[in-house]
């Protein structure tokens, strides 16, 4: 808290510079509707200036503290500001921009800071066919097990209410909107979603936008330890026992000049993730795995006497609740992306009660265009173990394997 009340002095001075600047666009804007600038100039500015204002100050203005139930990054008291401000602006910079800043905890600053020279020094280069730190490397892992459960009943027919399938299976982010025609029952059940796993490469591509994300008994300087391990660990099992062939992405995004910097990873990794799928066009499921950061919670079940940390799907619609469509960040596979992390949280269910969290919907994009089959996974928080990552991966990977061969 004592670095925000640095930051203050700042923050007034900022936003008062960038007041009086969108004053003056709007007198001019103004003056451009009454025959002034008829070529449009005028009009495109203020929503530039309001663009680069977010864009500069995100790291300020996406300070949030997160609930289990709802409150996300983008919701913070900067961002409140922002909105009385700039009342006709929509998060209108990089889609990661004004979301995806994550809660930190001093455990991992730490981790970080020990570890960011050997990451850095081994990560892939942006040549897709060399893309994982761990190819070279086994990681001594035990064997995967079944921790599947006795099946459970589900209420499909309530779910075909709309208001108690959004209540029950989603969380809606308040800058987000959804209505019937994209979230109903049969929407949802009625894709097909199998893959073709006769294919000459890899069908699954497994990447981290955040690959510092480390746990609370991580140790500094193992790869091993941080969600890209655990990324490891999901090929392991999805190769060794279901049979895909997994490509495993570990270049980093998040780190800039050897400091932890997440406000452009979602930008930084899009080119490298479409030269990939350009390289391997067997490539039919791209996974973007991450841990959330959710200050003093720590999500876990248990399977089978197993510590087992929860995971959340987690969709950008590219719809705002106050603009609309968000058409600066197009995406054609919002409806299969929707329908692949549903028909997922039901085989959850099914097998694994209490594994998954609710689907989180946001208004942005988060890369899922890239593909059909696009998945953002949060996996446990900072303060779960590495064991209990692991373990998770088990019945994930169980659960995509159903949904991908149609089972």
């Amino acid at each position: 808290m004592h670095h925000f009340r640095k930051l203050v002095p700042y923050i007034i001075g900022s936003v008062l510079l960038l007041l009086g600047l969108y004053v003056l666009c709007r007198g001019l804007l103004i003056a451009g509707e009454n025959g002034w600038g008829g070529n449009g100039f005028f009009k495109k500015l203020p929503g530039k200036l309001e663009e680069l204002a977010v864009d500069t100050y995100n790291g300020i203005l996406t300070w949030e503290t997160e609930t289990e139930t709802g409150s996300r990054p983008g919701e913070g008291m900067g961002r409140k500001v922002m909105d009385v401000l700039f009342p006709p602006m929509e998060e209108e910079t990089e889609q990661e921009t004004v979301t995806e800043q994550e809660t930190e905890s001093e455990t991992e600053q730490n981790l970080v800071s020990e570890e960011e020279t050997s990451v850095e020094e081994t990560s892939a280069e942006t040549d897709p066919s060399s893309v994982s730190v761990f190819s070279n490397a086994a990681i001594p892992m035990p064997a995967a097990e079944s921790l599947r459960q006795s099946p459970q009943v589900l209420p499909w027919d309530k779910m075909k209410d709309f208001h108690f399938l959004l209540d029950q299976y989603f969380i809606l982010d308040p800058s987000a909107a959804i209505d019937e025609e994209l979230l109903n029952l049969d929407a949802l059940m009625g894709k097909n979603l199998t893959i073709h796993t006769d294919t000459d490469g890899p069908q699954i591509l497994i990447y981290h936008t955040h690959s510092q994300e480390a746990f609370a008994d991580s140790r500094p300087g193992d790869l091993r330890d941080t969600i890209m391990g655990v990324g490891e660990r999901l090929k392991e099992i999805l190769t060794e026992q279901y049979g895909f062939e997994v490509l495993h992405h570990t270049k980093v995004y998040d780190m800039i000049d050897g400091k932890l910097d997440r406000n452009k990873a979602y930008n930084l990794a899009a080119p490298d993730v479409e030269a990939i799928l350009k390289a391997y066009p067997s490539i039919q499921v791209v996974i973007d795995l991450h841990r959330d950061g959710v200050e003093d919670y720590r999500f876990v079940t248990e399977f089978n006497g197993k510590p087992v940390a929860k995971i959340m799907f987690f969709n950008g619609l590219s719809y705002s609740a106050r603009n609309g469509p968000v058409e600066y960040l197009p995406n054609p596979y919002i409806a299969d992306n929707l329908a692949f992390s549903f028909q997922l949280q039901m085989k959850a269910e099914e097998y694994y009660p209490g594994f998954t969290r609710n689907i989180y919907l946001q208004s942005l994009r988060y890369n899922q265009h890239l593909s059909s089959h696009s998945l953002l996974i949060e996996s446990g928080t900072q303060l779960n173990t590495v064991e209990e990552e692991y373990n998770a991966m088990e019945p994930l990977a169980d659960i995509l394997n159903q949904v991908l061969r149609g089972k």
